[in-house]
């Protein structure tokens, strides 16, 4: 089977193409993909430039001519919002540039079907609304900053949409703010300021706390986290951290401990927040995580507000437990103007500042600028958050394995104890087609996209799956397992993930040699799992599941069920695997909906089930 592939529009093809037949062809892929629209991920080799149609249309600029003799026409590029003059210096040696700051909804809607690319900052809502009206012609969004939450990406994707961010530019200044609020908090400069300048001078009111000596704990060790880890090695502190992700060897050489979450809230004299905001992260300091901390803890957020229950927050100040907080960053922002997080006495705060410094709005401006403009020239991105389409033909086949790739490992990432971290990944496929018939690049895209995005804020694709992989420390491995059928149609047979050297919450899911093993296969279009460790399953990966260790007796499907059936639970598919009679067992529960913490604790408490956990799909 030939390599995946999929073509990003160029300028030339939208030009010479009528608008609705653009459409036309559009809407034809995006209809012969349903499967994709679920994955709001696409897999992308970009096209190189083609010809152009000998007519051009006035009123658009010619530029040089191509290898092939053909003039060009430049691209148009609408910068939406405030962009330094570096990054429009870039963008104008390759394009015709307009900028049209603080455009109404209204007025964006009407004009953006006349440009190719569209970069806006974290004020402009690109939906789904500007998406459709862009079509034949817009090509490329670009965001400049990190945060993607503005832009509809399965609309774009949908749309045959790149889009590009700029994700490294302002790591240095989120960094230093980190240690500005680190440092004023700690010396109650904000305070004291406040109360000179209202005339009166109060300084024993004001005494603060040393830096040297105390714990700092980093949770969340990438790019910004790691940056304020050395400066506070610099000022004499010591430097925890908290992050299933991070390389052990990145940490060790600027003198980090990792440890687990748990551990490093417990030991503290001062925490600095730089995780993403997800599903598992949303308000997870909260009452039961303040109460894990030392009395007089100091906490510091420049990453995502939401990351923090604010009232849980006011009530750990209020109570002591928390000393003082620095924020610059907030649930909802700009937060209220009574907000007893914002007055209180105790609490320093910015309006959202980690990235306010000339250099990193200029370092933003260039990074976003040149993704712009390679995505229009139609090469790789690696900052790409989406990708054009698979073709049909392609996805039609992989489908069902890209979905249960995914899947795999998203199950194998929530098996991993927090403190463990993830060291390297084995991707084994069983076929009975030769490497030049099966391109695994997708699947293994896939596998990488499943351990990632659960705990990060990264969007995985072909186009930045290695890079995301690889700044992660993922060292991920495939291997070919000769089918023993060559006449089987099934591209595949199985698919299965191995995590090396992790420590589980399950350990029934350790295979006999030490790794996590969960292993899946395609049966009548729907992905299954088959192998948890040791114990063969056979289990529909559909809804959630749940996996539960138990002793292998008579009447334990009948006790789990009825405890499931009484709290309303539906399951969808249940299989037991065992190794020998009258041993241990793995009954693995597909359910419809999330149970709830007592119902999990009931099916925990049977006598003979020695270990559960439950997973999220």
């Amino acid at each position: 089977m030939a390599a995946s592939r999929a073509l990003l529009p160029t300028q030339h093809a939208a030009a010479a193409a009528s608008p609705a037949g653009a459409r036309a062809r559009l809407a034809a892929a995006s209809a012969s993909l349903p499967f994709g629209a679920r994955l709001r991920v696409r897999c992308a080799t970009l096209s190189s430039p083609a010809p152009v149609a000998e007519v051009e249309s006035p009123a658009r600029r010619i530029s040089g001519a191509g290898s092939d003799g053909a003039l060009r026409p430049k691209p148009a590029v609408l910068v939406a919002e405030k962009l330094s003059e570096a990054g429009l210096a870039v963008l104008r040696e390759f394009a015709d540039v307009e900028c049209a700051y603080g455009m109404s909804p209204a007025e964006l809607l009407s004009r953006v079907s006349q440009f190719d690319a569209l970069i806006v900052r974290s004020g402009t809502k690109v939906t789904r609304e500007v998406l459709e009206a862009g079509r034949g012609r817009l090509r490329v969004v670009g965001r400049a900053g990190v945060g993607i939450d503005n832009v509809d990406l399965q609309a774009a994707t949908e749309a045959g949409c790149l889009v590009v961010n700029a994700p490294t530019a302002n790591t240095v200044a989120a960094a230093e703010h980190g240690i500005a609020l680190l440092a004023s908090m700690a010396r109650n400069v904000s305070q004291a300021d406040a109360a000179l300048k209202a005339g009166k001078w109060q300084r024993s009111k004001y005494v603060g706390v040393s830096l040297v000596g105390k714990t700092l704990a980093i949770m969340g060790f990438g790019k910004v986290g790691s940056e304020v880890a050395r400066r506070a090695k610099g000022l004499g502190m010591h430097v925890i951290a908290h992050d299933p992700y991070a390389p052990a060897d990145r940490a060790r050489a600027i003198g980090v401990e990792l440890v687990s979450f748990d551990e490093a809230i417990a030991r503290a004299d001062f925490i600095s927040l730089h995780m993403p905001l997800i599903p598992t992260t949303s308000k997870i300091f909260n009452d039961e995580s303040f109460a894990k901390m030392k009395t007089g803890v100091r906490i510091i957020n420049v990453a995502r507000g939401g990351v923090i229950d604010e009232d849980a927050l006011v009530r750990a100040l209020d109570s002591g437990k928390v000393a003082q907080a620095a924020l610059d960053v907030f649930t909802v922002e700009p937060p209220a103007k009574d907000s007893k997080l914002v007055l209180h006495e105790n609490v320093t705060v910015t309006p959202h500042l980690g990235a306010s410094t000339v250099e990193a709005q200029e370092g933003v401006a260039i990074e976003i600028a040149e993704a712009v403009v390679g995505a229009l020239k139609g090469e790789l991105a690696a900052t790409a958050v989406n990708a054009p389409m698979v073709p049909a033909e392609v996805m039609s086949e992989l489908a069902p394995y890209v979905s249960l790739a995914e899947k795999l490992g998203r199950l194998a990432v929530q098996l991993v104890a927090g403190e463990s971290g993830i060291k390297g990944v084995k991707v084994v496929y069983t076929t009975a087609r030769g490497p030049d018939d099966l391109d695994t690049r997708l699947l293994r895209a896939m596998v990488t996209k499943g351990l990632v995005e659960p705990v990060s804020s990264t969007f995985v694709n072909l186009v930045n799956a290695d890079y995301s992989a690889k700044q992660r420390g993922l060292r991920i491995t495939e291997e070919r397992v000769a089918h023993d059928s060559p006449a089987a149609e099934a591209p595949l047979e199985s698919i299965q993930v191995r995590l090396s050297q992790v420590q589980s919450k399950f350990a029934g899911a350790i295979s006999d040699g030490g790794d996590i093993v969960l292993e899946g296969r395609v049966k009548y279009g729907v992905p299954h799992l088959t192998l948890v460790g040791p114990y063969e399953v056979d289990v529909s990966l559909e809804g959630n599941l749940i996996l539960c260790r138990q002793i292998d007796q008579p009447g334990m499907i009948g006790k789990v069920g009825n405890i499931l059936g009484q709290r309303n639970v539906n399951i969808s598919f249940m299989s037991v695997g065992r190794t020998f009679r009258g041993k241990q067992a793995i009954m693995a529960i597909g359910v419809d909906e999330e149970p709830n913490k007592e119902t999990l604790e009931k099916i925990g408490g049977i006598p003979a089930i020695e270990e559960f956990v439950f997973l999220e799909l």
